[in-house]
């Protein structure tokens, strides 16, 4: 049943699966590196990501430029040297962070500022200690100035999946009116079910995918980072992140 009718085996219907375009976001050069026994010099992630481009990759992750020098100076030397694809860089939603990834892509032909922010309460009260109110203010006001260096901004809720759903599309809102472009959902500790990802992935969709590309970013924790990016898929999403093997953070990232 499934192979015959994926669409049925995850509950959704034929009006979710479109024929249109899935983008491959590939942050092998930054969420691999999170991988004990895996982390690149600078010369290496050149390499990786030349080849990332031969295999047609539309968006490269070149690293986290405010994390080191060395991150810095390899997703600076990629900016300029990999051409054709979108070159991201990834930055908290933080002023400094910002600023340190675009000092590093202003080179690229096709740059994009990738922000993130966590937004379920377990992370809002005990790792930001900020409240839903600051979490949203903050949300629009690093997108906006990412968008003010950058027309391509893309914007993460960590522990999307984790978060509650109303206030979920709250932020996507609120980011999309800043001036995000994509919204990325991650399942970042790795917990979510198929059936989870299409109900998160058709709320968020009826209220900004018409406005922004809707993208899925999966952990591999109970082996179903595949799965679940194609429910995304299926519920809309026209990105997918993830590694090349699957190789990344715990147990990895969808293949």
């Amino acid at each position: 049943l499934f192979w015959s009718s994926p669409q049925h085996y995850l509950g959704l219907t034929p009006s979710m699966a479109t024929t249109s375009r899935i983008q491959v976001f590939d942050t092998t050069l930054r969420d691999r590196e999170q991988a004990p026994g895996f982390s690149m010099t600078a010369a290496e992630k050149l390499r990786l990501a030349q080849q990332l481009d031969r295999l047609g990759v539309d968006i490269i992750e070149a690293g986290f430029p405010i994390s080191s020098d060395g991150d810095f100076e390899a997703v600076r030397t990629i900016a300029g040297a990999v051409r054709r694809p979108i070159i991201a860089g990834l930055a908290r939603a933080i002023p400094a962070d910002i600023d340190r990834a675009w000092a590093a892509l202003s080179q690229a032909a096709r740059p994009r500022i990738h922000v993130f922010l966590a937004t379920s309460d377990i992370h809002l009260d005990h790792k930001l200690r900020i409240s839903r109110a600051e979490c949203l203010a903050q949300v629009a006001s690093a997108v906006a100035h990412a968008r003010a260096y950058c027309d391509d901004v893309e914007f993460s809720a960590e522990d999307a999946t984790r978060s509650d759903l109303a206030f979920l599309c709250e932020i996507a809102e609120a980011a999309v009116a800043a001036g995000a472009t994509t919204i990325n959902l991650p399942d970042t500790v790795g917990y979510a079910l198929p059936t989870d990802i299409e109900r998160m992935f058709t709320a968020v969709g009826a209220r900004v995918g018409q406005r922004a590309v809707l993208s899925a970013h999966c952990h591999n924790d109970l082996g179903l980072a595949v799965a679940n990016s194609l429910a995304a898929v299926l519920a809309g999403a026209r990105q997918v992140e993830c590694t090349i093997n699957g190789i990344g953070e715990r147990a990895g990232n969808a293949s």
